[in-house]
């Protein structure tokens, strides 16, 4: 079934929703939506996982030195390399 209207409208709540900050009908309209939207499901899974993996590895992995010159360059974020 195609919602996307209401996929639209709800996936601007997700981070909230993830959060545990989204208002109680927002949540509840949101897991209504879920239940029936397979799409939105694929999505707010792939975010919970991103985060918690993000959770994960950001307190043990540092970046080398090399690299993170590498990537500031890139992004051209230079002025951030002396931080």
């Amino acid at each position: 079934m195609v919602h996307q209207g209401t996929c639209h409208e709800l996936l601007n709540s997700l981070s909230d929703y993830v959060d545990g900050t989204l208002g109680e009908e927002l949540c509840v309209e949101l897991e209504r939506h879920l239940s029936d939207c397979e799409n939105c499901q694929v999505v707010i899974d792939t975010l919970k996982k991103t985060i918690y993996l993000y959770k994960v590895t950001a307190e043990s992995s540092e970046m080398p030195d090399d690299v993170r010159q590498r990537l500031y360059q890139r992004l051209d974020l230079d002025e951030f390399l002396s931080m």
